[in-house]
């Protein structure tokens, strides 16, 4: 894929709701490939603190690939913080990760996953 490839996916992404604060295309090493974020917004990751965090999600794609085989290949990962939502989506050897208001409501999260998942399997 492209760069401009990454680029739609995350404009596609970030249009769905007025809640997504960001959406980013993490590459399999940890690399942000490209990412859209709410502009008015403050982000709650300093420059370090995203680095080990999509490095940590770039692990966590390799590893999650060993039960593929049994469990089948992950279609999306939900994750509630204090202070954030984020859904994540597999393509290829990428990951989708996108962050949320926490205080959305679950019927608000789940219309932005299914949202999501035509964008993501279009790109897959």
């Amino acid at each position: 894929m492209t760069n401009k490839d990454y680029e739609e996916i995350c404009d596609s992404i970030a249009s769905i709701s007025p809640f997504i604060r960001f959406a980013g295309v993490i590459g399999e090493s940890g690399e942000l490939l490209a990412y859209k974020r709410r502009t008015e917004l403050i982000p709650l990751l300093d420059e370090k603190d995203t680095q080990y965090q999509f490095s940590h999600i770039a692990i966590k794609t390799d590893l999650e690939g060993f039960f593929d085989k049994n469990l089948g290949e992950i279609e999306f990962v939900w994750e509630e913080r204090k202070k954030v939502q984020t859904i994540s989506f597999a393509i290829k050897k990428s990951r989708v990760w996108v962050s949320i208001d926490k205080k959305v409501i679950r019927s608000e999260m789940l219309r932005i996953i299914d949202s999501c998942l035509p964008i993501v399997k279009k790109h897959s």
